[in-house]
């Protein structure tokens, strides 16, 4: 790939913004399936002459809020340029300078989940190890800490009192958010080992997904990973289980899929998982917006669906408007 964002061809197609090859390879093989015409944007060490004009085509951003830990330090700012430049000129864009705002920061998750009437556990945003362990006394037993610049699980553990948090930022262990943003939120406490993860593409629901959770949160469907340390989200222990860890809920239905689906129409969202987990009396609480959203392929295996090809299908038909405004315009 070339180091510089140029004009690949002059027949529109579809364009996928995104620093991760790993991520993207089911993608690629559904856009061949359907014989879509496509072209990659790997953000990371490129240059963007603002003069210049883009290409015409459809644009799916797929930046992630952990680019930093693939050693992508300053991808996302620079797709939040590409972004506004491609917006500028018109360009149809896929999850939006909009959406990038909310995948890199938790606090304006939060803060716009809430007004679409969606519960989002109480959280408290700090900058400092004072300041971390003051929110913490005022937010009360459990907690857990995170991120707010994300992704991957960064920074979530579970303190079940201040003084385990206060030993755990002042130990060599503490790693402070890329954005110099904790927060301390408290812990929802389930009843069962399992958060929902709903799925959307092109705005209209996909599936849910039953993630298991008592070997700790799961870092990414596509990536199975392990929290091994003694603040685990979910407990101090990780016991293995012989059932799947991913499950696709056969015939899902619930009130909260059409607030999910007004949330990422109103905010540059057209594909995207949001995961909730459910309290003892049964509250949902959403607490994570991914807009780089994988999938898990032995659950969809065992489903019969694929997201990625959703995907490929969803943005042949945008390329194929645009391609129809385009002879109309003619």
């Amino acid at each position: 790939m070339p180091d510089r964002i140029a004009r690949d061809t002059n027949m529109p197609r579809i364009y996928v913004i995104h620093e991760n090859d790993a991520w993207v390879e089911p993608l690629r093989d559904a856009f061949r399936e359907f014989g879509l015409p496509f072209s990659e944007w790997f953000i990371d060490r490129r240059t963007l002459d603002l003069a210049s004009v883009p290409p015409e085509g459809v644009f799916y951003n797929r930046m992630s809020a952990s680019s930093h830990t693939r050693g992508h330090r300053y991808a996302a700012e620079l797709t939040g340029g590409v972004l506004a430049w491609l917006e500028a000129h018109g360009r149809r864009v896929v999850n939006d300078s909009r959406a990038l705002a909310l995948e890199i920061s938790k606090m304006a998750q939060y803060a716009t989940l809430g007004r679409y009437g969606l519960r989002v556990p109480h959280t408290i945003a700090a900058v400092g190890r004072d300041e971390i362990v003051a929110a913490a006394k005022t937010m009360g037993a459990p907690f857990v800490t995170k991120h707010n610049r994300a992704g991957k699980g960064l920074g979530v553990h579970k303190f079940d009192s201040v003084d385990a948090l206060e030993r755990y930022v002042d130990g060599a262990a503490f790693e402070d958010s890329i954005d110099g943003v904790t927060l301390i939120q408290r812990y929802i406490e389930a009843p069962e080992p399992f958060i929902t993860r709903v799925e959307f593409v092109g705005g209209r629901f996909l599936y849910a997904v039953q993630v298991d959770t008592s070997q700790g949160f799961e870092l990414c469907p596509a990536d199975v990973c392990r929290i091994d340390d003694a603040f685990c989200p979910v407990g101090e222990t990780a016991p293995t289980s012989p059932a799947p860890r991913f499950r696709i809920l056969e015939g899902f239905a619930h009130p909260i899929v059409e607030r999910y689906r007004r949330f990422l129409a109103d905010n540059g969202i057209g594909i995207a998982g949001i995961e909730f987990i459910r309290d003892g009396s049964g509250e949902i609480y959403t607490y994570d917006v991914n807009t780089n959203t994988n999938y898990n392929a032995d659950a969809e295996r065992a489903a019969r669906v694929s997201g990625m090809r959703a995907i490929a299908a969803y943005l042949g038909s945008e390329l194929a408007r645009l391609e129809q405004h385009e002879a109309r315009a003619a």
